[in-house]
């Protein structure tokens, strides 16, 4: 089943540009690549760099002498374009030196993926910069969840633009989606966990998943002494889901110093399995140094975490929505107001269980003290206020 990133990348699997796909483990970046190799037109190969064996042939120190070895396995003729599919490339680090030569020298189509932390590590060199183009791949959206559950067509995945978001729907269409969302908020967004319609087999996925975390992700990031703490500070993050950090609060409660609490924040961020939010501030300096919000990347494994209030797992699954359509803030007035967050700088929205006429008005007055006129309340439960959408068609 394809993704919307799939028809986001399809116009440029003829451009000289690698391709670069990252994102969360179990998110589907192979399974997506598999799709991109079935439709490129040319003579493909596929290694997988999971597999020492598939290395092999980019050992040699001769960069020309790897190409030649390539034209040769793909049986490739003179004239004829090479696609080169790699999965896994932080495994071999030095592969992309080889690939920005073979982009430069003989024009060779790479198609990649890595897991996340291999761009926290800054292993790709900057010289592949305007060789590249990098793509994220994120937990499903509620449109491609829909999808998976044969209730939208295929064409129903293709991104809309964030003003579509804003579109006033009916009753009836809110309830054609809405026990979907229940789905959709317990058990988030993993591929695999979507397909699966058993309850229990879910929640092992969902347990699995957490556990090649760990048993991955981390041991590549080396400097990480004691796993331990890591998992510790996640379920210290998880009931505080939604909130702005205390980090010297956090450090303390964790027996660490705040130098390295930032260090796990970045690593977690970096491969994203949390989002930091920002304040909101017309100043880019007052913004960086506020205090952030914390969101995990995915309902489901949140879920499993802690036990977290209904309206945490809400506002998250909100948060998680309109990440993919633009920049993201919120604002605290001295903590005696709060908008849940602002789009683009120029969108307030506010998350309630259900919107009612005080809320919107409590908004509308919080927005225009910072003139922002373009406000929306996001209500879980249907109502037929104006100014008000529904988290089905975000």
């Amino acid at each position: 089943m394809k993704r919307a990133l799939f028809f986001e990348i399809l116009p440029r699997l003829e451009h000289k540009n690698a391709i670069v796909i990252c994102g969360m483990r179990q998110v589907g970046k192979t399974t997506l690549m598999k799709m991109l190799y079935d439709v490129a037109k040319g003579n493909k190969l596929w290694f997988d760099f999971d597999n020492p064996l598939d290395q092999m042939i980019f050992e040699a120190l001769d960069y020309n002498q790897i190409y030649h070895d390539l034209k040769k396995q793909a049986a490739l003729q003179d004239g004829e374009r090479l696609f080169v599919f790699i999965d896994e490339i932080q495994n071999f680090p030095v592969i992309t030196r080889i690939i920005k030569y073979l982009i430069d020298h003989y024009q060779v189509k790479f198609i990649v993926t890595g897991s996340s932390n291999f761009y926290l590590r800054n292993l790709f060199p900057e010289s592949l910069s305007g060789r590249k183009f990098l793509y994220q791949l994120h937990p499903l959206t509620f449109n491609e969840f829909l999808y998976f559950s044969g209730v939208i067509p295929e064409n129903g995945i293709i991104n809309q633009p964030a003003s579509g978001i804003f579109e006033k729907h009916t009753r009836t269409d809110y309830e054609k989606r809405s026990r979907y969302y229940d789905e959709f908020i317990e058990y988030g967004g993993f591929p695999e966990v979507a397909l699966t319609k058993d309850s229990n087999t879910k929640d092992l996925v969902l347990k699995n998943i957490f556990a090649s975390f760990f048993e991955k992700d981390i041991k590549i990031f080396t400097e990480l002494k004691d796993v331990r703490e890591l998992r510790d500070l996640i379920l210290l993050l998880a009931p505080r889901n939604g909130s702005m950090m205390d980090i010297s609060k956090i450090a303390s409660e964790l027996g660490i110093n705040r130098v390295k609490t930032y260090s796990y924040l970045e690593f977690l961020q970096g491969i994203f399995f949390l989002k930091l939010i920002p304040k909101y501030s017309k100043s880019i300096d007052k913004s960086v140094a506020a205090g952030k919000k914390i969101y995990f990347s995915d309902t489901g494994i949140l879920n499993r975490v802690a036990k977290v209030t209904e309206g945490q797992l809400f506002e998250t699954a909100v948060c998680n929505q309109l990440s993919h359509y633009a920049h993201l803030a919120y604002y605290n007035k001295r903590n005696t107001a709060e908008i849940d967050f602002i789009l683009d700088q120029e969108t307030a929205l506010e998350v309630k269980q259900k919107a009612d006429q005080n809320d919107i008005a409590k908004l509308n007055k919080l927005a225009g003290s910072l003139g922002i006129t373009n406000c929306y309340t996001i209500s879980r439960k249907f109502t037929d206020l104006e100014g008000v959408i529904f988290p089905q068609f975000i």
